[in-house]
């Protein structure tokens, strides 16, 4: 997309934000229309700049930028509704969200749908919803987006149906497959997978099953560098 002028907001929200000069913030920015690009906030560490406080991950903003480079400039900034308040672990979670979106997207790639997925799953986390249920969706979404989507309700090999009663496991660029010889703790239950592809409540045991299958999933894409977010949630749980 070319340059955007300032006098034309859009609807954005910040994945991260760090200081640039004495004055400025560089701002790694999501949007629908553009997807994720980096911007300079010019002067927002000014004095008391009233656009240093909106420029905060899980603020709804509209913003207006320029320039046709790789760093756009910032123009016009206002808050798009009510900061999202994520309270105690789901703070951790917009953080886990944020980093992979800062991982995994392309810069400048349009990402109407996804950018919609990721406002509702940070407005399901600021409401309180389950955290395992609102993390896989939006795992199971975004490696959908990103063309590596996961078929849950089918066995990889033969398409037959999965069974609820059957054990099954994950093989990367392959699917989902009968377990036969594999250990136990590499299994997943076939309620564990029709539960997912259903975005039905899931159990305790389908809860960390679920967890297992997406860290698979995610795994190539990510790379052998750890995720911030779960360190950081690691050492906040003294874990």
């Amino acid at each position: 997309m070319s340059g955007q002028s300032a006098g034309h907001l859009q609807r954005c929200l910040l994945l991260h934000r760090r200081d640039f000069s004495n004055t400025s913030l560089l701002v790694e920015v999501f949007s629908a229309t553009e997807g994720r690009f980096p911007a300079v906030a010019k002067g927002a560490r000014r004095g008391r700049a009233p656009t240093a406080a909106l420029l905060q991950p899980f603020q709804p903003l509209w913003l207006g930028w320029s320039g046709r480079g790789e760093v756009r400039t910032l123009g016009k900034v206002e808050a798009a509704g009510a900061p999202l308040t994520l309270p105690g672990d789901a703070l951790y979670c917009g953080f886990y969200l944020n980093e992979l979106l800062m991982r995994l997207l392309a810069r400048h790639d349009p990402q109407e749908n996804l950018f919609a997925f990721y406002l509702a799953a940070l407005k399901d986390l600021a409401s309180g919803q389950v955290i395992d249920q609102v993390l896989r969706r939006f795992e199971l979404q975004l490696l959908q987006v990103l063309g590596y989507g996961l078929v849950l309700d089918r066995e990889a090999d033969t398409g037959h149906p999965i069974s609820a009663a059957g054990r099954y496991r994950y093989v990367p660029e392959r699917g989902i497959v009968p377990a036969r010889d594999a250990m136990p703790q590499e299994t997943l239950s076939g309620t564990t997978l029709l539960q997912l592809a259903g975005e039905e409540p899931l159990g305790g045991k389908e809860i960390r099953e679920a967890r297992r299958l997406l860290r698979a999933a995610l795994a190539p894409h990510l790379g052998q560098r750890p995720l911030a977010s779960r360190e950081f949630f690691r050492r906040a749980r003294g874990s």
